[in-house]
């Protein structure tokens, strides 16, 4: 990557990812980038890692029976916000490919927005790892945990 690349990536970069490169079904999630953490904040842990926050907005559309949000829309969304997460830890746009995806799933979630913290914790040449959690935004309570791995091609 460039050094001009690493200066260009923030969030109007990664809103124009979204937008751009995935399918036209992750399109019609309703994701939005709300945050991007590329470099260490002041006063960060030392355990900090870069990451992104992305907010999927409630659909019925997104609904199983009952009203509840579907563990398929779930994992597209922790998947799609490791992505942006990766992006931003490589500080500009890389082809990657999901290898492993596991959810745990802790709680339902019904007629809320979903916000996926999503935190790279080892970038690598060829893999790269991550975790997410994905909480409702009505409660602020985590409705799954989602660990990752990812090729980077």
């Amino acid at each position: 990557m460039s050094e001009q690349n690493a200066a260009e990536f923030d969030l109007d970069e990664a809103k124009r990812v979204l937008g751009e490169v995935f399918a036209p079904w992750v399109q019609d999630l309703g994701l939005s980038i709300a945050g991007l953490e590329i470099s260490p904040p002041a006063g960060a842990p030392a355990g900090w890692q870069p990451g992104a926050t992305v907010r999927m907005a409630f659909s019925d559309r997104l609904c199983r029976h009952g009203g509840i949000v579907c563990g398929q829309a779930l994992m597209a969304l922790a998947d799609t916000a490791m992505v942006i997460a990766i992006l931003a830890a490589n500080r500009g746009f890389r082809p990657m490919t999901t290898v492993d995806q596991t959810t745990h799933f802790l709680k339902a979630v019904a007629s809320s927005d979903v916000l996926a913290d999503a935190r790279v914790v080892r970038l690598g040449r060829t893999m790269s790892f991550g975790r997410v959690t994905l909480f409702s935004a009505a409660d602020n309570k985590p409705v799954a945990m989602v660990s990752s791995a990812f090729a980077m091609l």
